[in-house]
Parts: structure tokens; C-alpha cells; sequence
């Protein structure tokens, strides 16, 4: 059975867990990648519940060993034909005042861990030639905006990193491309955990995590005759 790796799974209502469930329903064994534990028990047990097949794997992105591990673990169970970067927080700040750990930190969880992912998948994809890569971006992958100067250049690294790996591997008969996800997401971190803005956002003001998925698994089934690197998603009220 062929596997798909999640990483950067929070909660069932975000888009890792959409996901998690979404390519289970393609007949994939899914390995939910993160760092906490209970967030995955919890995914995993609503995958299992919706008919799939999953395991739950506690790694940080940022940690070389535990990402290697993470993709030996997953080969193990199927080969991995579907991997998904999703790890990443929207980082921001005062800019004047910022330490560069601050800094630091954000370009390790958004670029430096998508390279680590990248690298390890990319290895057992190129031995099958066959496979998709896929990574997840935000608004600031394409513009900066004030506040955002560390989660501005992390993000649009990681973009062009993708960019560099798709004409690199996909005439290797791999499927690299990048999801910019322009705006805010109707998940459980928004919703929850800033339920003025979600408030502010009015109804259909935030990005469908259902559309999320879907287009995530419009690009897992592209034939090779027609491949797409990149997609970008909003609801039609956002200004772009």
C-alpha cells in the first residue's frame, strides 16, 4: 500500500488533518508527522474513523535525524507517493526591535525544515521515479507586507526552493509544486484561537479547508501530460 506523509498536522480542523483525511480517501496509508502527540492521536483516530488507514509520528521539521527517521518509518509501512510540507506559523513582529533568534527560528520552521522534508522524500521518490511533492505557502510567499519581514522571507525561500526542485525532479518523473493559501483559513487556530478576526472575515471570509484539500489532491492526480507547479487559493472576497 502506497503511503503519504503529512507533516506539520495540528488539530483535525486544519489543513494537516484535512489532508491527513483526504489522501487517506486516495487509498493511501497516511503517516501524520508533528510534534504533539495527543493533536495526532486525535487525527488519526478521526481518519481511522472516516474509513482510512493512518499512523501518528511525533517529529519536528527542523530536526535532520528525526526527519530521516520519519521517512524510513513511513518506507517501511508502503512507499511514499504523496509528501505534503505544511509545517509553519505566521510569524511576525517589530522589526526594529526583533532578536534574529525570532528570525532564526521562523527560517527554520518554513524554509529549512522544507529542504530536510524535501531531501529525504525526494531520495526514495527518485529511486520509483514516481511520486509528488508538495508544499504549502501563504500570502507572504508572494508579497511582504508590514510585521512580516521574517515570515515574508522564510516563505517566499521555500517558494523558490520549490521552484528549483520542480525543474530539477520533474523530469525524473517526480511532481513538485507549491500551494499559496492567500488568506485566512476557516480552521480550528483562526476560528478558536482569534475569533475576532474570524468574526471580522463575515461568512465565506475564510479560506474552506475542504477547498484546501481538494486542490491539494487535484494536484496528487495530475497526469504527467499535464502537471501544474503552482496553485494559488483564496475566498472571492479576498483582495489580491
Amino acid at each position: 500500500m502506497k503511503t503519504a506523509i503529512i507533516i506539520g498536522v495540528g488539530p483535525f480542523e486544519g489543513v494537516g488533518g484535512y489532508l491527513c483525511d483526504y489522501a487517506a480517501k486516495q487509498g493511501l496509508h497516511v503517516i501524520a508527522a508533528g510534534r504533539t502527540q495527543t493533536k495526532l492521536d486525535a487525527v488519526v483516530s478521526q481518519v481511522k474513523a472516516n474509513g482510512g488507514q493512518a499512523t501518528a509520528i511525533v517529529c519536528d521539521a527542523t530536526v535532520e535525524a528525526e526527519v530521516i527517521d520519519l521517512v524510513r518509518q513511513a518506507e517501511a509501512i508502503g512507499p511514499v507517493d504523496l509528501a505534503v510540507y505544511n509545517a509553519g506559523n505566521n510569524f511576525n513582529g517589530d522589526f526594529l526591535t526583533m532578536e534574529a533568534e525570532f528570525f532564526e527560528k521562523c527560517w527554520r520552521v518554513c524554509t529549512l525544515g522544507g529542504f530536510l522534508f524535501a531531501r529525504e522524500t525526494l531520495k526514495v521518490m527518485q529511486d520509483r521515479q514516481a511520486g509528488t511533492l508538495l508544499f504549502t505557502g501563504a500570502s507572504a510567499s508572494m508579497r511582504g507586507k508590514p510585521r512580516f519581514a521574517p515570515f515574508t522571507a522564510a516563505k517566499a525561500g521555500l517558494r523558490a526552493m520549490a521552484q528549483s526542485l520542480a525543474r530539477e525532479f520533474q523530469p525524473q518523473g517526480i511532481h513538485v509544486a507549491h500551494v499559496v493559501i492567500d488568506g485566512g483559513i476557516a480552521g480550528e487556530k483562526i476560528i478558536k484561537g482569534v475569533p475576532r478576526f474570524a468574526e471580522r472575515a463575515g461568512e465565506d471570509g475564510l479560506v474552506s479547508l475542504h477547498g484546501i484539500a481538494q486542490a491539494y489532491m487535484y494536484l496528487y492526480q495530475q497526469p504527467k501530460t499535464a502537471w501544474s507547479h503552482e496553485l494559488d487559493l483564496r475566498t472571492f472576497k479576498e483582495n489580491f
